[in-house]
């Protein structure tokens, strides 16, 4: 079986405070945190078993993943098995990176997002050349409000041709032809995320070769669909994989939309949809 997983467990907690995140500034407990490892390595345990499937997988984690030991060996460990085809994960890049030396760079990838205000520019661009220097694959991105343009602008000419810089669509923010046509000149790819797509009754690959996972197990066809599909360590969600049309009126998450069978991104992206890479980057016009 061919099977994309995306992973959410407890883990809540980051260390920025952007102010357009719910959980900016969050602290997990000592307790929340050892309940987040062992949900994780319970996880790894388990993908490291599915030897007879092909599985790509994206840690999705409210809070920051990677500033915790256990995030960074997950993706290493995952990194290294045969039948892993992909690991990434979204991350703010506050990290370390001197420890991806140990992943394989042909499997393990980052979706990284950068935040104005909330780590100093050349810092983050550091990080970048970094993983450029380890040849690990990454993709770089923002929230598309006005105050972060000339950040962007500065990050995209700074950045090799080669690496993707996206711009998410702020939620709640509506944009007039001119501003998202400035944002396109950053991001050519930008139009797919500056209106939420109509999905009510459309085919998705979430819930037959996509699914979502919890801390506990419960799998879901996606993160934003609650109903049940049954739990991934009884092995009872298998029976329910199948093809099946949306349940909801609009999509409007990259991490939804992209499986959506009536949009192209499965070719857009080919090769990175989870790490959020084109097959072939566009040219920005606007750098």
């Amino acid at each position: 079986m061919d099977l994309t997983v995306l992973y959410r467990g407890p883990l809540s907690s980051c260390d920025f405070d952007c102010p357009y995140c719910p959980f900016a500034k969050r602290r997990d407990s000592r307790e929340q945190l050892r309940a987040d490892r062992a949900a994780l390595e319970r996880f790894t345990g388990w993908a490291a078993a599915q030897t007879g499937d092909r599985l790509r997988i994206l840690f999705t984690p409210w809070g920051e993943g990677l500033v915790r030991s256990w995030y960074r060996r997950a993706l290493v460990e995952l990194s290294r098995l045969p039948h892993v085809e992909r690991v990434a994960i979204q991350t703010n890049l506050s990290c370390r990176t001197e420890w991806l030396a140990e992943a394989d760079p042909e499997s393990v990838a980052l979706w990284c997002t950068y935040h104005p205000g909330q780590t100093p520019y050349e810092r983050f661009l550091g990080k970048c050349r970094e993983l450029a220097r380890q040849n690990v694959r990454y993709s770089v991105g923002v929230v598309g409000l006005p105050e972060h343009r000339e950040d962007a602008r500065r990050l995209r000419a700074a950045l090799p041709p080669h690496v993707y810089l996206w711009v998410n669509a702020a939620e709640g923010h509506t944009y007039t032809d001119a501003e998202a046509e400035g944002w396109t000149e950053l991001d050519p790819l930008f139009p797919y995320s500056r209106h939420p797509h109509r999905s009510a009754g459309l085919p998705c690959r979430t819930g037959e070769s996509v699914i979502s996972v919890d801390g506990e197990g419960t799998v879901r066809r996606c993160h934003f669909v609650r109903a049940e599909l049954g739990n991934l360590y009884d092995g009872s969600y298998r029976a329910a994989l199948r093809p099946r049309a949306c349940p909801l009126a609009v999509c409007d998450c990259h991490i939804g939309y992209v499986h959506l069978e009536t949009l192209p991104l499965y070719d857009v992206f080919a090769g990175g949809v989870l790490e959020r890479i084109p097959a072939a980057v566009p040219p920005a016009t606007g750098a």
